[in-house]
Protein backbone atom coordinates (compact mmCIF):
# COMPACT_ATOMS: atom_id res chain seq x y z
CA UNK A 1 0.00 0.00 0.00
CA UNK A 2 1.11 3.53 -0.71
CA UNK A 3 1.75 6.07 2.01
CA UNK A 4 -0.05 9.41 1.95
CA UNK A 5 3.14 11.10 0.81
CA UNK A 6 3.60 8.63 -2.05
CA UNK A 7 0.01 9.15 -3.14
CA UNK A 8 0.53 12.90 -3.27
CA UNK A 9 3.72 12.52 -5.26
CA UNK A 10 2.23 10.10 -7.81
CA UNK A 11 -1.03 12.02 -8.07
CA UNK A 12 0.90 15.23 -8.62
CA UNK A 13 2.87 13.66 -11.46
CA UNK A 14 -0.36 12.59 -13.17
CA UNK A 15 -2.02 15.96 -12.72
CA UNK A 16 1.03 17.81 -14.03
CA UNK A 17 1.06 15.69 -17.20
CA UNK A 18 -2.34 17.15 -18.11
CA UNK A 19 -0.77 20.60 -18.28
CA UNK A 20 2.24 19.74 -20.41
CA UNK A 21 0.52 20.18 -23.80
CA UNK A 22 -0.37 23.78 -22.96
CA UNK A 23 3.01 24.47 -21.36
CA UNK A 24 4.79 23.11 -24.43
CA UNK A 25 2.57 25.14 -26.75
CA UNK A 26 3.45 28.28 -24.80
CA UNK A 27 7.14 27.42 -24.95
CA UNK A 28 7.53 27.06 -21.17
CA UNK A 29 8.91 23.50 -21.43
CA UNK A 30 10.84 21.61 -24.08
CA UNK A 31 9.63 18.57 -26.00
CA UNK A 32 11.99 16.39 -23.97
CA UNK A 33 10.57 17.72 -20.70
CA UNK A 34 7.06 17.10 -21.97
CA UNK A 35 7.86 13.49 -22.90
CA UNK A 36 9.60 12.88 -19.56
CA UNK A 37 6.55 14.20 -17.71
CA UNK A 38 4.24 11.90 -19.64
CA UNK A 39 6.50 8.94 -18.94
CA UNK A 40 6.51 9.71 -15.19
CA UNK A 41 2.72 9.94 -15.31
CA UNK A 42 2.45 6.51 -16.95
CA UNK A 43 4.60 4.95 -14.24
CA UNK A 44 2.60 6.78 -11.56
CA UNK A 45 -0.68 5.43 -12.96
CA UNK A 46 0.63 1.89 -13.07
CA UNK A 47 1.88 2.04 -9.49
CA UNK A 48 -1.35 3.56 -8.12
CA UNK A 49 -3.44 0.95 -9.91
CA UNK A 50 -1.31 -2.01 -8.81
CA UNK A 51 -1.25 -0.75 -5.23
CA UNK A 52 -5.05 -0.57 -5.04
CA UNK A 53 -6.19 -3.77 -6.78
CA UNK A 54 -7.00 -5.31 -3.40
CA UNK A 55 -9.33 -2.38 -2.72
CA UNK A 56 -11.29 -3.26 -5.86
CA UNK A 57 -11.59 -6.90 -4.81
CA UNK A 58 -12.80 -5.98 -1.31
CA UNK A 59 -15.48 -3.66 -2.69
CA UNK A 60 -16.55 -6.08 -5.45
CA UNK A 61 -17.21 -8.83 -2.88
CA UNK A 62 -20.01 -6.71 -1.42
CA UNK A 63 -21.96 -6.99 -4.69
CA UNK A 64 -21.93 -10.77 -5.12
CA UNK A 65 -25.12 -12.68 -5.95
CA UNK A 66 -26.67 -9.74 -7.75
CA UNK A 67 -26.40 -10.96 -11.32
CA UNK A 68 -22.66 -10.77 -12.07
CA UNK A 69 -19.72 -13.03 -11.25
CA UNK A 70 -16.92 -11.85 -8.98
CA UNK A 71 -14.51 -11.72 -11.94
CA UNK A 72 -16.88 -9.42 -13.85
CA UNK A 73 -17.44 -7.25 -10.80
CA UNK A 74 -13.68 -6.87 -10.33
CA UNK A 75 -13.26 -5.99 -13.98
CA UNK A 76 -15.89 -3.26 -13.73
CA UNK A 77 -14.38 -2.07 -10.46
CA UNK A 78 -11.00 -1.77 -12.15
CA UNK A 79 -12.56 0.60 -14.68
CA UNK A 80 -13.71 2.75 -11.78
CA UNK A 81 -10.23 2.56 -10.28
CA UNK A 82 -8.73 3.85 -13.53
CA UNK A 83 -11.16 6.76 -13.49
CA UNK A 84 -10.20 7.47 -9.89
CA UNK A 85 -6.50 7.51 -10.74
CA UNK A 86 -7.10 9.99 -13.57
CA UNK A 87 -9.17 12.34 -11.45
CA UNK A 88 -7.34 12.22 -8.12
CA UNK A 89 -6.22 15.65 -6.97
CA UNK A 90 -3.62 15.37 -4.16
CA UNK A 91 -4.08 19.05 -3.27
CA UNK A 92 -7.47 18.18 -1.73
CA UNK A 93 -5.63 16.33 1.07
CA UNK A 94 -7.84 13.26 0.72
CA UNK A 95 -6.43 9.74 0.75
CA UNK A 96 -6.63 8.10 -2.64
CA UNK A 97 -8.47 5.04 -1.32
CA UNK A 98 -11.30 7.26 -0.08
CA UNK A 99 -11.60 9.03 -3.41
CA UNK A 100 -11.21 5.88 -5.54
CA UNK A 101 -13.76 3.86 -3.54
CA UNK A 102 -16.55 6.11 -4.78
CA UNK A 103 -15.57 5.59 -8.42
CA UNK A 104 -15.17 1.85 -7.96
CA UNK A 105 -18.65 1.53 -6.44
CA UNK A 106 -20.18 3.70 -9.14
CA UNK A 107 -18.62 1.59 -11.90
CA UNK A 108 -19.91 -1.63 -10.33
CA UNK A 109 -23.39 -0.19 -9.71
CA UNK A 110 -23.69 1.03 -13.28
CA UNK A 111 -22.63 -2.35 -14.60
CA UNK A 112 -25.20 -4.13 -12.43
CA UNK A 113 -27.96 -1.77 -13.50
CA UNK A 114 -27.13 -2.07 -17.20
CA UNK A 115 -26.63 -5.84 -17.07
CA UNK A 116 -29.45 -7.06 -14.83
CA UNK A 117 -32.37 -4.88 -15.96
CA UNK A 118 -34.51 -6.62 -18.65
CA UNK A 119 -35.36 -3.19 -20.07
CA UNK A 120 -32.26 -1.07 -20.46
CA UNK A 121 -32.40 2.23 -18.60
CA UNK A 122 -29.21 4.33 -18.71
CA UNK A 123 -27.53 4.61 -15.34
CA UNK A 124 -27.69 8.41 -15.38
CA UNK A 125 -31.47 8.19 -15.83
CA UNK A 126 -31.72 5.99 -12.72
CA UNK A 127 -30.25 8.86 -10.72
CA UNK A 128 -32.70 11.30 -12.34
CA UNK A 129 -35.59 8.99 -11.43
CA UNK A 130 -34.44 9.05 -7.82
CA UNK A 131 -34.43 12.86 -7.90
CA UNK A 132 -37.91 12.83 -9.49
CA UNK A 133 -39.26 10.59 -6.73
CA UNK A 134 -37.83 12.85 -4.02
CA UNK A 135 -39.13 16.05 -5.67
CA UNK A 136 -42.56 14.51 -6.24
CA UNK A 137 -42.93 13.52 -2.58
CA UNK A 138 -41.79 16.92 -1.35
CA UNK A 139 -44.17 18.80 -3.64
CA UNK A 140 -47.06 16.48 -2.75
CA UNK A 141 -46.43 17.22 0.92
CA UNK A 142 -46.27 20.99 0.32
CA UNK A 143 -49.20 21.25 -2.09
CA UNK A 144 -51.35 18.43 -0.67
CA UNK A 145 -51.93 17.24 -4.23
CA UNK A 146 -50.08 15.82 -7.19
CA UNK A 147 -47.72 18.44 -8.72
CA UNK A 148 -48.12 19.43 -12.35
CA UNK A 149 -45.44 18.92 -14.97
CA UNK A 150 -44.61 22.65 -14.87
CA UNK A 151 -44.32 22.64 -11.06
CA UNK A 152 -42.00 19.63 -11.20
CA UNK A 153 -39.86 21.34 -13.84
CA UNK A 154 -39.55 24.51 -11.76
CA UNK A 155 -38.80 22.58 -8.59
CA UNK A 156 -36.14 20.40 -10.24
CA UNK A 157 -34.79 23.37 -12.25
CA UNK A 158 -35.15 21.48 -15.51
CA UNK A 159 -37.03 22.10 -18.73
CA UNK A 160 -40.54 20.70 -19.04
CA UNK A 161 -39.35 18.59 -21.98
CA UNK A 162 -36.67 16.92 -19.87
CA UNK A 163 -39.06 16.38 -16.98
CA UNK A 164 -41.51 14.76 -19.41
CA UNK A 165 -38.76 12.38 -20.53
CA UNK A 166 -38.00 11.50 -16.90
CA UNK A 167 -41.69 10.89 -16.23
CA UNK A 168 -41.83 8.45 -19.13
CA UNK A 169 -38.73 6.73 -17.77
CA UNK A 170 -40.45 6.43 -14.39
CA UNK A 171 -43.31 4.53 -16.02
CA UNK A 172 -40.85 2.18 -17.75
CA UNK A 173 -38.83 1.87 -14.55
CA UNK A 174 -41.85 0.70 -12.54
CA UNK A 175 -43.16 -1.70 -15.17
CA UNK A 176 -43.72 -5.30 -14.08
CA UNK A 177 -41.02 -6.50 -16.46
CA UNK A 178 -38.39 -4.92 -14.24
CA UNK A 179 -36.72 -7.28 -11.82
CA UNK A 180 -35.83 -6.67 -8.18
CA UNK A 181 -33.20 -4.23 -7.08
CA UNK A 182 -29.52 -4.82 -7.62
CA UNK A 183 -28.29 -2.30 -5.09
CA UNK A 184 -29.51 -0.38 -2.09
CA UNK A 185 -29.17 2.94 -3.86
CA UNK A 186 -29.94 2.27 -7.44
CA UNK A 187 -32.13 -0.88 -7.16
CA UNK A 188 -35.53 -0.97 -8.78
CA UNK A 189 -37.57 -2.01 -5.77
CA UNK A 190 -35.62 0.24 -3.39
CA UNK A 191 -35.94 3.38 -5.49
CA UNK A 192 -39.42 3.04 -6.92
CA UNK A 193 -41.81 0.41 -5.67
CA UNK A 194 -43.93 -1.36 -8.31
CA UNK A 195 -47.28 -0.26 -7.01
CA UNK A 196 -49.11 -2.36 -9.59
CA UNK A 197 -47.84 -5.62 -8.11
CA UNK A 198 -50.59 -6.83 -5.73
CA UNK A 199 -49.99 -8.38 -2.35
CA UNK A 200 -51.34 -11.90 -1.65
CA UNK A 201 -54.41 -10.38 0.03
CA UNK A 202 -55.06 -8.09 -2.92
CA UNK A 203 -54.58 -10.91 -5.41
CA UNK A 204 -57.13 -13.05 -3.58
CA UNK A 205 -59.49 -10.10 -3.53
CA UNK A 206 -59.07 -9.52 -7.27
CA UNK A 207 -59.85 -13.15 -8.07
CA UNK A 208 -63.02 -13.34 -5.96
CA UNK A 209 -66.46 -13.63 -7.45
CA UNK A 210 -67.62 -10.29 -8.88
CA UNK A 211 -71.04 -10.42 -7.30
CA UNK A 212 -69.61 -11.16 -3.88
CA UNK A 213 -67.16 -8.29 -4.29
CA UNK A 214 -69.94 -5.83 -5.07
CA UNK A 215 -71.84 -6.93 -1.97
CA UNK A 216 -68.72 -6.55 0.13
CA UNK A 217 -68.06 -3.06 -1.22
CA UNK A 218 -71.54 -2.01 -0.19
CA UNK A 219 -70.54 -2.70 3.42
CA UNK A 220 -67.75 -0.11 3.53
CA UNK A 221 -67.44 3.67 3.12
CA UNK A 222 -68.46 4.93 -0.34
CA UNK A 223 -65.15 6.72 -0.94
CA UNK A 224 -63.19 3.62 -0.01
CA UNK A 225 -65.42 1.51 -2.25
CA UNK A 226 -64.82 3.91 -5.13
CA UNK A 227 -61.06 3.62 -4.64
CA UNK A 228 -61.28 -0.18 -4.68
CA UNK A 229 -63.35 -0.16 -7.88
CA UNK A 230 -60.86 2.12 -9.60
CA UNK A 231 -57.80 0.34 -8.21
CA UNK A 232 -58.81 -3.13 -9.37
CA UNK A 233 -60.64 -2.27 -12.57
CA UNK A 234 -64.13 -3.28 -11.43
CA UNK A 235 -67.23 -2.26 -13.40
CA UNK A 236 -65.45 -3.16 -16.66
CA UNK A 237 -62.79 -0.50 -16.20
CA UNK A 238 -59.03 -0.70 -16.54
CA UNK A 239 -57.14 -0.77 -13.22
CA UNK A 240 -55.74 2.61 -12.20
CA UNK A 241 -52.57 3.51 -10.32
CA UNK A 242 -52.66 5.28 -6.96
CA UNK A 243 -51.51 8.45 -8.67
CA UNK A 244 -54.26 8.28 -11.29
CA UNK A 245 -56.90 7.65 -8.63
CA UNK A 246 -55.62 10.58 -6.59
CA UNK A 247 -55.87 12.89 -9.57
CA UNK A 248 -59.38 11.67 -10.32
CA UNK A 249 -60.84 12.13 -6.84
CA UNK A 250 -58.64 15.00 -5.63
CA UNK A 251 -56.41 13.26 -3.09
CA UNK A 252 -52.67 12.69 -2.78
CA UNK A 253 -51.27 9.33 -3.78
CA UNK A 254 -50.27 8.62 -0.17
CA UNK A 255 -53.79 9.33 1.08
CA UNK A 256 -55.23 7.02 -1.57
CA UNK A 257 -52.81 4.33 -0.43
CA UNK A 258 -53.96 4.75 3.18
CA UNK A 259 -57.62 4.52 2.22
CA UNK A 260 -56.92 1.43 0.13
CA UNK A 261 -55.28 -0.28 3.09
CA UNK A 262 -58.16 0.67 5.38
CA UNK A 263 -60.65 -0.68 2.85
CA UNK A 264 -58.79 -3.98 2.49
CA UNK A 265 -58.70 -4.34 6.27
CA UNK A 266 -62.46 -3.73 6.54
CA UNK A 267 -63.17 -6.16 3.73
CA UNK A 268 -61.12 -8.89 5.40
CA UNK A 269 -63.05 -8.31 8.63
CA UNK A 270 -66.36 -8.55 6.75
CA UNK A 271 -65.26 -11.79 5.06
CA UNK A 272 -64.13 -13.26 8.39
CA UNK A 273 -67.55 -12.45 9.85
Amino acid sequence: MLTAEEERELGGAIQYSYETDELFRQGQITLKEKEESEERARHARDRMILSNLRLVVNIAKNYLNRGMSLADLIEEGNIGLLRGVEGYDPSKETRFSTYASWWIRQAIKRALINTVQPVHIPAYMVAMIGEWKKASHELESNLNRQPTLQEMAEYMKLSERKVLIIRRAVKAFTARSQSGGVDGTFGLSELLADERMPSPEEAAFSNADSEVIQKLLSRIDEREATIMRLRYGLDNRDPMTLKEIGQKIGLTRERVRQLEREALKKLREVMDD
